[in-house]
């Protein structure tokens, strides 16, 4: 079996469910929620691409480089993607990325949660000895968020890729250790216990 393999994983705050084709509608329903494709600093498939970008996702899960979710909220509703990607068993190393989630779900619990969820079984599942985050230089919400999960950046890779309109990014670089993860998971377990 390949490593990481399928799994569902379940909180309190959110479902992370292995990415299906019949997810499909739900997500550009999701993905409509805020015109999420409109953002020139990430990469989010829009209604017309998602077929695509699911069949993407799907292909590299059976190549092993990649661990693709649906994300739901607590009512069970499709909010998002996101993934283990760049994954390295080896040495035993995944980024989460590759995360998009619906504008009327940010800037909540859910995307804590998740990230609770993913470094959880990062960690203690799969016995990862380190977990990163990528996101755009000039993407200040993601790397906040990013930030406020207890993630440490390693660096900017400058001039790292170019993005769909041609333009090149500055790829942020940040990671967790799993030296870290004990105390980032009660960091991460404090914000989610705090009363609302």
């Amino acid at each position: 079996m390949s490593w990481p393999g399928p799994v569902t994983l379940t909180g309190t705050y959110a479902r992370l469910e292995p990415l299906s084709v019949a997810h499909h509608d739900a997500l550009c329903a999701a993905t409509r929620d805020g015109e999420l494709w409109k953002l020139w600093y990430t990469a989010v498939p829009s209604p017309e691409g998602m077929a695509a970008e699911i069949e993407r996702r799907l292909a590299l899960r059976a190549t092993g480089s990649m661990l693709p979710f649906t994300v739901f909220d607590a009512a069970g509703r499709v909010v998002g993607m996101t993934t283990y990607m760049h994954v390295d068993a080896k040495h035993r190393r995944v980024e989460i990325g590759s995360t998009w989630t619906a504008a009327s779900a940010q800037r909540t619990a859910l995307n804590t949660g998740a990230k609770r969820l993913l470094l959880a079984h990062a960690f203690e599942a799969l016995d990862c000895i380190a977990v990163e985050f990528r996101t755009h230089r000039l993407n200040l919400q993601s790397r906040r968020a990013i930030e406020r999960l207890g993630a440490q950046l390693d660096g900017v890779l400058r001039a790292h890729q170019r993005g769909a309109d041609g333009a090149l990014r500055d790829t942020a670089v940040y990671s967790i250790t799993a030296a870290e993860w004990p105390t980032v998971r009660s960091h991460l377990d404090g914000l989610l216990n705090k009363p609302r």
